[in-house]
């Protein structure tokens, strides 16, 4: 292979550098050549460019006793580009507005009720968007990420029809990208993006495979193999709510999850088992009540017969997805996954090392209903970056 033109090492160089700003954060000169291995000179030469760019900036010296021109700390400017993630939910919406490296500047939520029609549902959602830029003092938005429940169409990036949720979902997207000319807009299954910002930011960091099963008013899983998410020849892998189960009854079908494994762990689901061992919780504003009813049985220690039932339950689905992929991790995520915590998690790792020979750790989250949120905002920032520090056009 022939060695890379001046301008092309210029361009990896540079991708290299804004990329360690982005993980590490600020750093001065002298770091980045430590990091990059490349010469001083060469160093110099792709912070004078970076910065003619108006990619980085100083943002102010480092806590060494010299100071100079070797101590200044440079940084992404993070004002070069806004985003918004939202977390779109059967019964509400929640929305976030970020900087390019992802300091959150606004935040919002609002309920959309059942009975809301499809337009009126849409303009909420779109206006809440709106409220929240303005409140961050955004003009434009560069990059929406949006987490919604439901297939994503690996073909078109679209979320596919479907009868059990509702047709806002699929209409909120296009209305962004009217409302939002400039936008770039996309959307993700939401266990999915929950998966990545547990890889990223919370108890699977350490994880290059594993399975997050999503634990909240609904179930799903996502999985992560060597790194990478997999989504599936129709974007299904993970819709383990329709995984047929002992202890329900009936059978699921191609179009009601009811009888599979989501009739034993849904949020209505563990509800109910929650009222058969007498737990009870107060209601908690922008949760399922499950998770209140969980959380409240964690703390106390009579009530560890509910947990064992509920373990009994959530093993059948973590073994099933254990057998097939032998992921050595599972994830308890969402907020059911993470109000049972560590005394969820080690009852079901118990009952899955006895039920399966494939060694696997079984972790709660650290994130909870807000990874999909967090997850959505991750990518919209790395679509971002990706654009922003591409190599400019020959």
């Amino acid at each position: 292979m022939p060695p890379a033109s001046p301008s092309t090492a210029r361009a990896i160089n540079d991708r290299l550098a804004l990329r360690l700003l982005q993980q590490e954060g600020p750093l001065t000169a002298a770091r980045l050549k430590q990091l990059t291995g490349l010469s001083r000179p060469s160093v110099a030469d792709l912070v004078e460019r970076l910065t003619a760019a108006g990619l980085i900036t100083v943002v102010g010296e480092s806590g060494e006793q010299r100071r100079g021109p070797n101590a200044k700390l440079y940084g992404i400017v993070a004002d070069r580009a806004h985003l918004a993630a939202l977390d779109v939910r059967t019964e509400g919406v929640a929305v976030v507005v970020s900087d390019l490296v992802g300091e959150v500047l606004a935040e919002a939520s609002a309920p959309i009720t059942g009975d809301s029609g499809t337009g009126s549902a849409v303009e909420q959602a779109v206006a809440l968007v709106e409220r929240a830029a303005k409140e961050a003092g955004v003009d434009r938005l560069h990059t929406v990420g949006i987490g919604a429940p439901g297939l994503i169409d690996p073909a078109t990036g679209e979320l596919r029809r479907s009868t059990s949720l509702p047709e806002w979902h699929r209409r909120l997207v296009a209305a962004l990208q009217e409302r939002l000319p400039q936008a770039r807009v996309s959307v993700e299954n939401e266990t999915n993006l929950a998966a990545l910002a547990e890889q990223r930011d919370g108890v699977a960091q350490d994880r290059d495979t594993f399975v997050l099963l999503w634990l909240g008013l609904g179930v799903g899983a996502a999985v992560v193999l060597d790194g990478t998410l997999r989504r599936g020849a129709s974007g299904g892998t993970g819709e383990i709510g329709f995984l047929p189960v002992p202890g329900t009854t009936g059978l699921p079908s191609a179009h009601d999850c009811d009888g599979g494994f989501h009739s034993l762990v849904g949020a209505a689901a563990v509800a109910v088992l929650a009222g058969e061992y007498g737990v009870t919780a107060p209601v908690v504003a922008g949760e399922p009540h499950a998770a209140a009813l969980v959380r409240a049985a964690v703390a106390d220690p009579s009530f560890g017969d509910f947990l064992d039932a509920l373990a009994d339950r959530l093993v059948l689905g973590a073994a099933a997805v254990t057998s097939v992929l032998d992921p050595g991790c599972v994830v308890l995520a969402g907020e059911i996954g993470r109000a049972g915590g560590e005394a969820l998690a080690a009852r079901v790792q118990d009952r899955l090392g006895r039920m399966s020979p494939l060694p696997t750790e079984v972790r709660a989250s650290t994130l909870g209903g807000g990874a999909v949120l967090r997850g959505a905002l991750l990518t919209a920032r790395d679509r971002a970056q990706e654009e922003l520090f591409a190599p400019p056009a020959r």
